[in-house]
């Protein structure tokens, strides 16, 4: 079993097995989950201890995406230009970049879903990492299973908000959301948004002068499987307040959450 700083592969991932199947053939077990059609997918994995992306890579392959490792930060970028995924996996200590600083510049320039992976399993660390643009969080040590199960869910969850056919736009003040383009204007401008920022605000407009708690607005828009708190919704409400004009139309309801009152400002 190879060594990674000396740490055997299967104390990274503690439920490896291996299996011969049939032709004789010696690889990883894996059940397939899900339904998704994986060929065209492209994952990016940016993890500098080369074992553990070599084995991603090859786990991810048998399940049908297309994959490429980066092992440094600016391998990473060059990557995201040249390969274009549609998934990246993020390692959070690199040698070069930081890991949080790399996902800052991706969510700068890209509309991408980023699922971060890291050894630092405190509450604080998974809040930041999340409120910085990440999708989702995979502390290591993890199971190949779910990684696999919540890269699935991510694309579910993104493409869902792409949806398949044309939506209409939606007004808010001041400007309009382009659910396919994945883009806000207001007047005239475009406003950057975050992968996560955006699939917020989304749902809050789609859902005018409903409260919602902060439990209910992590469950719709990060899903079921995120294990965070309700801080990152809070972050996410701050920095959309910031960058929206009218941003006062996301009102607070004390004691409770969130609602979009847009007729309010």
């Amino acid at each position: 079993m190879p060594i990674v700083n000396g740490r055997t592969l299967s104390k990274v991932f503690p439920n490896i097995k291996r299996k011969t199947r049939q032709g004789g053939q010696e690889g990883v077990r894996m059940e397939r989950v899900g339904e998704m059609d994986a060929g065209a997918t492209r994952i990016l994995i940016i993890e500098d201890e080369k074992p553990i992306a070599d084995l991603l890579k090859y786990d991810l392959c048998r399940e049908g995406f297309t994959v490429k490792c980066a092992y440094t930060g600016a391998q990473g970028m060059l990557a995201m230009e040249e390969f274009k995924p549609q998934l990246v996996l993020l390692d959070w200590m690199l040698p070069d970049l930081g890991g949080v600083d790399l996902l800052k510049l991706m969510m700068d320039k890209y509309d991408i879903p980023v699922i971060m992976l890291t050894a630092r399993g405190a509450i604080e660390d998974k809040v930041y990492g999340m409120s910085c643009g990440a999708d989702d969080y995979i502390t290591k040590p993890f199971d190949l299973r779910e990684v696999n199960i919540r890269i699935r869910a991510v694309l579910r969850r993104f493409q869902k908000t792409l949806g398949p056919e044309k939506r209409e736009q939606i007004s808010i003040p001041g400007g309009q959301i382009y659910e396919n383009e994945r883009a806000v204007v207001q007047d005239g401008e475009p406003v950057e948004l975050t992968p996560k920022e955006f699939d917020l605000l989304v749902w809050m407009a789609r859902h005018p002068r409903q409260v919602f708690t902060r439990e209910r607005l992590l469950d719709a828009v990060w899903g079921y499987e995120y294990a965070g708190d309700t801080r990152t919704v809070d972050m996410h409400i701050q920095r959309l307040r910031k960058k929206l004009r009218a941003g006062e139309a996301i009102v607070t309801v004390f004691g409770v959450g969130y609602k979009y009152a847009p007729e309010e400002t």
